[in-house]
Order: structure tokens, then C-alpha cells, then sequence
């Protein structure tokens, strides 16, 4: 597998502009583990390639997701 160069990093700001979401959504998703971080120089960056090539769940996995949370729902 070959590594990832350092070219390749970007800011959280540079990802959320590419992708057209907030930098908080950005944050989130590396806190989720769904996008890898790399902490350099007091910044945590994240890889171009994961950015671009990323796809969020879909629609219907969150719909799952909120049913189980609602409360008082079940009779």
C-alpha cells in the first residue's frame, strides 16, 4: 500500500469549502472516524483524496437512526 504524500493534506477549512459544508461538519466527521486526521504543526489536517472521494450514509440509515431515539413513541 503505498503512503500518502504530504502534498496531499488540507485544512479543515480547505475540506469543508470542497465539499460546500461547514468546517463544524468537517469536524465531526473526524470525530465520527469517518475522515482520518493528521495532527502537524498544532493543526489537524485531513487528506485531499478522503475528502473528494467521501459519501455520506445514506438517507435511510439516518431515518433508522432516528426512530430508535425518539422517546415515548412506542405504546
Amino acid at each position: 500500500m503505498a503512503t500518502k504524500s504530504k502534498g496531499e493534506l488540507i485544512t479543515q477549512t480547505e475540506a469543508a469549502e470542497l465539499r460546500g459544508v461547514t468546517v463544524a461538519a468537517i469536524n465531526e466527521l473526524i470525530k465520527r472516524g469517518r475522515l482520518k486526521a493528521v495532527e502537524m504543526y498544532g493543526r489537524s489536517l485531513v487528506y485531499r483524496s478522503e475528502v473528494e472521494a467521501f459519501e455520506p450514509k445514506t438517507h435511510k440509515s439516518r431515518g433508522k437512526k432516528a426512530a430508535h431515539t425518539k422517546k415515548g413513541s412506542k405504546k
